[in-house]
C-alpha cells in the first residue's frame, strides 16, 4: 500500500543522502502517516483514514464533517 494521506494526498519526497566527501545517494523522505479512527455522528459510525499529521490538524481546525465533504467532491471513496 502506498503511503499516502487520504486527506491531503502528500506523498513521500525523494532526495539525496551527503556525504561529509558529498558523495550522493539516493533516499525517500517519508510522511508521518497514522491510522485513526473518526466518529461521524450524523452517520452514526467510524472510519479510519491514513492521515498525515497536517491532515490530522486540518481536521482539529476545520471538523470531520467539512474533511469528509470535501474528500466525496474530489470523488474519494469513504
Amino acid at each position: 500500500m502506498s503511503r499516502i494521506c487520504d486527506v491531503t494526498g502528500r506523498k513521500p519526497m525523494y532526495g539525496n543522502n551527503v556525504s561529509h566527501a558529498h558523495n550522493k545517494s539516493r533516499r525517500r523522505f517519508d510522511i508521518n502517516l497514522q491510522k485513526k479512527r473518526f466518529w461521524l455522528s450524523d452517520e452514526k459510525r467510524w472510519i479510519t483514514l491514513r492521515v498525515s499529521t497536517q491532515g490530522l490538524r486540518l481536521i482539529d481546525k476545520i471538523g470531520i464533517r467539512k474533511v469528509i465533504n470535501r474528500m466525496l467532491a474530489e470523488g474519494k471513496k469513504v
